[in-house]
């Protein structure tokens, strides 16, 4: 058994091998050739787990089964291999796998080849001491999560066709934060236990276009600028306080000391009142409460001096678990159509599952955090961002 730091050093190794390798994912583009080469790098660092699993490609995505003694309630560990293109000054190279100060630097150090690293690994051991587990445990790791995420809804609709139904799904969401929410001196294991859906949505404002020169009233860009702006100060969409929220506010208000304490240990109590101060707190606690439409993108007239005869905005919407997808839209549809602008759904998004905090299941993960980080304290969330596990 090698010492903890030469297995660390080992370790890193293994993890920069993984950076080096470019594995960035681009919009249609359907070649799949690097997501190739990455799967045959996993199959020579982890020769023991690869002779002992089932796998298959879709489209660079892989799907793999270690099988168990039973098949009876298997288990999914899931990590995506692409990654976003590395834009930018960097002070180290994106995929350089560069080692200073005791830090991984490249893209996936983070999202997500660690993790992918860390599960491979885990496993790689275990089948090397000869280990077969339980019942069957399947990996997901896709090279679309940062695209479209169709490789993860390809394989679950594949996994449904067979009747495979997981008792367990884990997958990236949340870190180990100290103080994750501002007076909380103590560390916390954040556990997403759901998602806010993700929608893309167009914008569309009309008109006869013109010279500017001689302007009229209300023309696309106005109009478009209108309907933002009453979008932004406006009370559109309902804020309410999810169970899962209100457990996570309750478990941090236990290590926080005055009158926030107090409100955050009696949460079920001052729910009302939280709800209605916490979106003026910060914009992250407000979207914790309530959908959320950002506009990242518009387009007018190519000339300078002309009027368009249509202009657009996009506009990135995360639907509450509470309010949903079609009602979002309706909301945000009405609102348009105030300003005589037409909305197109552009990616319509998915709505995503909560798992139960309360469960057998995430009483398995607490134990595991508690055994491994001692007194950090596992604390379930909404993620405002997407991952492949809402297609599970």
């Amino acid at each position: 058994m090698a010492t903890d730091g030469l297995r660390d050093q080992q370790y890193a190794k293994i993890l920069q091998r993984l950076i080096r390798m470019e594995t960035v994912s681009v919009e249609g583009d359907s070649n799949t050739e690097k997501f190739v080469r990455f799967h045959s790098l996993l199959q020579e660092l982890f020769p023991n787990l690869f002779s002992k699993l089932d796998v298959e490609n879709f489209s660079g995505s892989l799907l793999m089964r270690w099988t168990g003694e039973r098949s009876e309630k298997p288990i999914l560990l899931m990590s995506h291999h692409d990654v976003v293109e590395a834009v930018g000054n960097w002070s180290h190279e994106p995929f350089s796998g560069d080692i200073e100060d005791g830090k991984l630097w490249g893209r996936g150090s983070l999202d997500t080849k660690c993790s992918l690293w860390a599960m491979l690994q885990a496993a790689e051991e275990l089948s090397a001491e000869g280990f077969r587990p339980k019942q069957d445990v399947w990996f997901v790791s896709t090279c679309t999560e940062e695209t479209d995420g169709s490789g993860a809804d390809t394989i679950s609709q594949e996994l449904q066709k067979r009747g495979v139904e997981f008792s367990m799904v884990l997958d990236e969401g949340g870190f180990i934060l100290h103080d994750p929410i501002g007076g909380a001196d103590h560390d916390f294991a954040m556990v997403g236990v759901g998602e806010k859906g993700c929608a893309d949505l167009k914008f569309v404002a009309r008109s006869k276009g013109g010279h500017a020169a001689m302007p009229g009233k209300n023309t696309p860009l106005v109009r478009l600028g209108k309907f933002m702006a009453e979008t932004e100060r406006s009370a559109l969409f309902s804020v309410r306080m999810n169970a899962v929220t209100e457990e996570m506010l309750r478990r941090c208000g236990r290590y926080m000391t005055g009158v926030t304490g107090v409100l955050l240990r009696n949460v079920r109590f001052f729910k009302p009142l939280l709800t209605r101060i916490m979106p003026r707190v910060s914009n992250t606690a407000g979207a914790m409460l309530k959908t959320t439409i950002a506009f990242t993108m518009a387009g007018g007239s190519q000339g300078r001096n002309v009027l368009p005869q249509e202009a657009w905005v996009i506009g990135n919407m995360r639907f509450s678990i509470h309010q949903g997808q079609q009602s979002s839209f309706e909301a945000i549809r009405k609102m348009a159509a105030k300003y005589d602008i037409e909305m197109e759904i552009l990616d319509p998004g998915f709505e995503s599952s909560v798992s139960d905090f309360r469960s057998p299941e995430f009483r398995k993960i607490e134990q595991a955090v508690s055994a491994i980080f001692g007194d950090v304290v596992t604390v379930p969330y909404i993620m405002t961002g997407a991952s492949d596990c809402r297609y599970f």
